[in-house]
């Protein structure tokens, strides 16, 4: 959505907006396919985020894949939209397949460390804050407990 919106428009259209997005992807089955990232701070805290529309769920920072987008590139790009950091260094950590909405969605997962403190965006995210890796927020989103056993299987905790 258009960044000139003010804010709590911006803030207001985003439900629906999702609420349209689902129903459109459950009766078009197409596929589809996004990104997420866990970031850490210096410390090994991982940085989750709750957004303002869907699931009041604690979440990782991500979104939609465009066509011809190259994953990494769209990690990095939803990041700074999100939150204002910028990612110098990021790794692919692997892939899921799932489904999504009904639909087939291939999830790029990245991780990445970073020395910035988030400013959530205030429009797509309400909140962000590093926590624990050991002791995550509840409630945790299912798609993000997929992704951090992702992370967490590549044994560098």
């Amino acid at each position: 959505m258009p960044a000139y919106l003010p804010a709590p428009l911006h803030r207001a259209i985003l439900p629906i907006a999702h609420a349209v997005r689902h129903r459109w992807r459950r009766w078009r089955k197409m596929p589809i396919a996004g990104v997420s990232v866990i970031i850490t701070n210096l410390g090994g805290d991982v940085l989750l985020l709750k957004h303002s529309y869907g699931p009041d769920v604690w979440g990782l920072p991500g979104g939609g894949l465009a066509r011809g987008e190259d994953p990494i590139e769209a990690a990095r790009r939803e990041v700074r939209e999100e939150l204002g950091i910028e990612l110098p260094r990021i790794e692919a950590i692997g892939t899921l397949e799932e489904v999504l909405s009904g639909s087939p969605h291939t999830a790029h997962i990245f991780a990445a460390t970073c020395d910035q403190n988030p400013r959530a965006d205030g429009r797509e995210v309400r909140e962000a804050r590093f926590f624990p890796s050991h002791s995550l927020p509840e409630p945790l989103g299912k798609t993000t407990r997929a992704r951090i056993a992702v992370w967490k299987a590549r044994g560098t905790l």
